[in-house]
């Protein structure tokens, strides 16, 4: 044991001022620039098992798998540093122990659930250095768990314990990565690793809000609250079992005991507060009101949680003037310098037809847009009704293309186009019941979605307002251009107001807008007031259950 500790002591000297050894060099051969990987050889007993360790981890894992991809990132690590210990010391009565700053680090893993995170994803049974005592291979194991749990708590903070892919493959949204190496040795280095861990949380307004929230569970001050359960749409005079909750979660008096009608007093206090929210004021309760009910202080901390998990996958930059979507709040807003300083109404995707979530840059204004039907509408709306009725174009003022060129729909010999096999684009011309009205906001994207007018106006009145085949409908699209022009110089709405007419006119915008179409069914107000809003794609919900696993 006294060899070992001397090794451990040696270990100990290299933490407190690591070398700046990283396991992948650069290197020119032949005049080819490539990546050297170097693997320093141990140099004492202890980092030959950590070494003999490392390789069994990292071989004897399946190729490209998680545990394969965290055993090379160790293996590189150490290697770069001939394998010796970072974490563990010699402790009172020759034993080994965790360094100071490993433990000011186990601290962070122990509240990690206040950061939205679970502390049993970092404590794990690997790191019992009690049970290691005296058994070198088991020490080496404790030293190589602990830097593992260290990144894992690292990446997590940083980009989330999910994968937004695994919830949709609309979520298209890479991880945010730290580099592994780096980080090891920032935390290695400072008398404050635990700092450096807090400060890798999304330093987003919201997050910091809901994170505030989150902990007034954890400290017992969130009683529990009424919340109202999704059921059939509430109209004055219908009859209800959740009549009692809506009058309790609303404070009015209790009604006649079995009395459970939507009367006027309910529906009274049911407008009063679709209007303090911006909803559509009709005292009928559906489900973007029952969304709101139960949200602020009803809250639930898995939703927090999940949302808090939202803003790990978000941009730390999201642009001191850009765009922001909110998919369950059919809002959309434009934010300058962490102000809102415009808002409108929005229609996206139906649940079958999900808008996608991602950043981009707004680039382009088109003005008389062509609306280029998506190749699965062609197939699967419109070519049916096309082959029975060749007018059918016609009466939509579309015109049908084949290799970039229009041609006649009685040209086609409709009985040989073979069903979901639609061979032809189609696009509808400029004009007036052009689906994307007067204007469209492009940022180029592999889903083909973007912002645009529309003539269906009527349902921007709705409360619920999924109804688009993916796209962003904006209710005030000329409105929405002047605030969004705010950085173009001799551009404004006026101005392309002025270019209305038949043909479809290009604006190249010189300052490319930021835009994130977004998913949070939890926002919060600069007071700290939380909003709820339905989860109408079902991806809070399935994040939930990922988080849960």
């Amino acid at each position: 044991m006294k060899k070992l500790m001397a090794w451990l002591a040696a270990g100990a000297l290299v933490m407190a001022a690591p070398a700046a050894a990283h396991a992948q060099q650069a290197v020119t051969i032949g005049g080819v620039e490539a990546t050297r990987v170097v693997i320093a050889p141990p140099a004492s007993e202890l980092a030959r098992i950590i070494k003999a360790g490392l390789s069994t981890a990292y071989y004897g894992s399946g190729k490209g798998s998680v545990a394969y991809q965290e055993a090379q990132k160790l293996y590189y690590f150490y290697g770069a540093r001939h394998f010796e210990p970072l974490w563990l010391v010699e402790g009172a009565g020759g034993k080994a122990d965790f360094s100071a700053s490993a433990k000011k680090i186990i601290t962070v893993f122990q509240n990690a659930e206040r950061e939205g995170l679970r502390p049993s994803d970092y404590l794990t049974p690997d790191l019992d250095i009690k049970a290691a005592a005296g058994d070198p291979q088991r020490l080496s194991a404790v030293e190589t768990a602990f830097s593992a749990a260290a990144l894992r708590y690292a990446q997590h903070a940083y980009g989330g314990r999910i994968d937004p892919r695994a919830v949709s493959s609309l979520l298209d949204i890479a991880p945010r990565r730290l580099d592994p190496t780096e980080t090891l040795l920032k935390l290695a280095a400072s008398e404050t690793p635990d700092q450096i861990l807090l400060e890798l949380a999304p330093k987003h307004r919201e997050f910091a809000q809901l994170k505030t929230a989150l902990a007034r569970f954890y400290d017992g001050m969130v009683e529990e609250q009424i919340s109202i359960p999704d059921g059939q749409l509430l109209k004055p005079g219908m009859s209800d079992d959740r009549v009692p909750l809506l009058r309790a979660r609303l404070q009015l008096p209790a009604g006649p005991e079995g009395d459970l009608t939507y009367d006027e007093a309910l529906v009274e206090a049911v407008t009063a507060f679709q209007e303090s929210l911006g909803l559509q004021a009709d005292g009928v309760t559906g489900p973007a009101t029952v969304a709101a009910l139960n949200g602020g202080t009803a809250t639930t901390k898995e939703d927090i949680i999940a949302n808090m998990e939202r803003w790990r996958w978000m941009p730390e930059d999201l642009g001191n003037f850009h765009v922001f979507v909110n998919i369950p709040e059919f809002r959309l807003a434009i934010q300058k310098n962490g102000q809102e300083t415009y808002t409108t109404r929005v229609v996206v995707g139906t649940p079958k037809n999900q808008t996608p979530v991602f950043s981009d840059n707004i680039r382009h204004i088109v003005v008389n847009p062509y609306w280029n039907v998506p190749p699965s509408i062609a197939n699967n709306e419109i070519a049916p009704r096309l082959a029975a009725n060749p007018y059918y174009l016609a009466d939509q003022n579309m015109e049908l293309l084949h290799d970039g060129r229009v041609i006649d729909v009685w040209q086609v010999n409709w009985a040989a186009v073979e069903p979901g096999r639609f061979p032809f684009r189609i696009r509808q011309r400029p004009g007036v019941g052009n689906a994307l009205g007067s204007v469209k906001f492009l940022f180029p994207n592999s889903h083909d979605v973007y912002l645009h007018d529309t003539p269906s106006k009527a349902l921007f009145q709705r409360s619920f307002r999924a109804y688009s085949h993916g796209c962003v409908r904006v209710q005030n699209p000329m409105e929405f251009a002047d605030a969004l022009l705010a950085n173009e110089p001799g551009l404004t709405a006026a101005s392309l107001e002025a270019m209305y007419g038949p043909s479809e006119r290009w604006v190249n915008l010189k300052t490319h807008v930021p835009v994130h179409l977004a998913y949070f069914t939890l926002r919060v107000d600069e007071d700290g007031t939380i909003r709820s809003y339905g989860d109408v794609y079902g991806h809070n919900k399935r994040l939930i259950a990922l988080l849960n696993q």
